[in-house]
């Protein structure tokens, strides 16, 4: 492994503007690194090589020029292959149906990290429409993460996660409405940051008001700093996007560098409600040990949010089968039958194509009272408390199938749970838009990571940082990763 492949995009950046890296040496060292380990990750399906490296000499012809540069100028990086287009590169969505698609936009946070001077490397592996929490398709097959090449990488943004883990590259970008950023940063070992509902402005068209579940697009990285920088550059206002937040000064490099001393955590190992491997628990509980020898006051909770665990996994289907057949009727409306290709899509994506018709606008809407009840469960934790801690996960990576078809597991500490989502605990965190991250926890004794969810007030981001970077300084991580060992 190349020394370059193992620096944070913040050193990259530093080195970059001292003029003591050229943007064409690193875009060497990553598209070699890409193809030293993408075959076994399975990370990147789509490859930007030569307009990379393209791009990689105007960077450097304009730091040679003492031009304006923008704050990710060299840097590589990747996109996921969901809603993030990037305009005239092949878009799949991971499905097959999609297999030749070539976008004529950007996504508005794809835009912006490309004007702040990111270098694209490539397209990353993601579940068809990002419809469950591994990833795995029958256009391209599953992502695995680094740490076992024959377990997942965690979804919807697995192929971006493996490839920041795994020093492909040290910055990806992810989406997240039911833990799709979380999820493969926890099984990949690395950070994975989900703003508050609104931050990063989304302009997506035919539907502007695409936002149930909320949906998040964020970094995934290998420092809390990196994940700040990144945040940096996706954050802010858009006038195509009716629900982002205005700017409101937020200081995101000085909130990874604010001492926690004093943060009120509240810590719930289950979520209220939520089984936990018990390994993971134990890992889990020792990362929040280390809070508390960080400064920060933690207090273990009794967590109500209002419904049951199989209550609120059904919420989240029923919300999510809604938005695919909705998304499914405008792609009819411009040519696309998505069900006349059903024997081209997955079994579990087919199923909720279905569910979502058989749901009336009246159940739908009544989806909304258990979101609420989770809303002020949250609310109440936070009239004494500055953050919530829980596992992001209940289990540690599982393998891989063969066929496309990998699914969580069906039983986590002896009771049941639903396979695309019900071993995680990231999605009532998208019921309410919360800022949530997650960062490695440590490993199992068979040497897999876990990740531990911080969850803030509305809209406090910096507080979430802090938090983060305070455990990443009392408990380093990156010498966990199989790569930097």
């Amino acid at each position: 492994m190349h020394d370059l492949n193992r620096l944070s995009a913040t050193e990259l950046v530093a080195r970059i503007r001292a003029r003591e890296l050229s943007p064409v040496e690193l875009m060497d060292a990553t598209l070699a690194r890409i193809d030293e380990r993408n075959g076994a990750l399975n990370a990147f399906v789509t490859r930007l090589d030569d307009a990379a490296r393209a791009a990689a000499v105007r960077a450097e012809e304009q730091l040679a020029a003492g031009a304006e540069l923008g704050p990710l100028h060299g840097v590589p990086i990747a996109i996921k292959d969901l809603f993030d287009t990037l305009a005239g590169v092949r878009n799949t969505f991971g499905c097959r149906v999609f297999e030749d698609f070539v976008p004529e936009e950007s996504a508005t946070y794809v835009q912006r990290l490309v004007d702040a001077g990111a270098i694209i490397v490539g397209k990353t592996n993601t579940p068809e429409f990002g419809h469950k929490g591994v990833t795995d398709n029958r256009l391209f097959g599953a992502t695995s993460t680094p740490f076992d090449t024959s377990r997942n990488a965690g979804g919807s943004s697995g192929g971006s996660a493996a490839a920041v883990a795994d020093g492909l590259v040290a910055l990806a970008q992810g989406s997240d409405a039911g833990g799709s950023i979380r999820i493969p940063a926890a099984h990949c070992g690395v950070v994975g940051f989900k703003p508050s509902v609104g931050r990063v402005a989304a302009a997506y068209r035919p539907d502007a008001f695409l936002h149930t579940p909320c949906i998040h697009a964020g970094p995934l990285t290998r420092t809390v700093a990196d994940a700040a920088l990144m945040a940096s550059v996706m954050c802010g206002p858009h006038d195509g996007d009716p629900l982002s937040l205005p700017d409101d000064g937020v200081d995101w490099a000085a909130a990874v560098e604010r001492p926690a001393d004093g943060l009120r955590v509240a810590f719930s190992p289950d979520l209220g409600d939520y089984p936990v491997d018990p390994e993971v628990a134990a890992v889990v509980a020792e990362a929040v040990g280390a809070l508390g020898g960080a400064g920060c006051q933690v207090d273990a909770i009794d967590l109500d949010l209002g419904s049951t665990h199989d209550e609120l996994t059904t919420l989240w289907i029923d919300e999510m089968a809604v938005l695919y057949s909705a998304t499914a009727a405008n792609l009819a409306a411009v040519g696309v039958d998505l069900m006349a290709r059903r024997d081209d899509l997955c079994p579990e994506f087919v199923a909720l194509l279905e569910r979502g018709p058989q749901i009336s606008a009246v159940e739908a809407k009544l989806g909304d009272v258990l979101r609420t009840r989770v809303f002020d469960a949250l609310q109440a934790v936070f009239v004494d408390h500055d953050l919530l801690v829980c596992p992001t996960l209940a289990c540690a990576p599982f393998p891989n199938a063969d066929d496309g078809s990998t699914l969580g597991p069906a039983v986590i500490d002896g009771r049941p749970v639903e396979q695309t989502i019900g071993w995680c605990l990231t999605y009532p965190i998208n019921f309410t838009g919360h800022p949530a991250i997650s960062v490695p926890a440590g490993l199992t004794a068979d040497g897999l990571p876990v990740g531990l969810q911080i969850v803030g007030r509305r809209f406090d981001d910096a507080t979430v940082l802090a938090a983060a970077a305070a455990l990443e300084r009392a408990r380093p991580w990156l010498a966990d990763l199989p790569a930097f060992r």
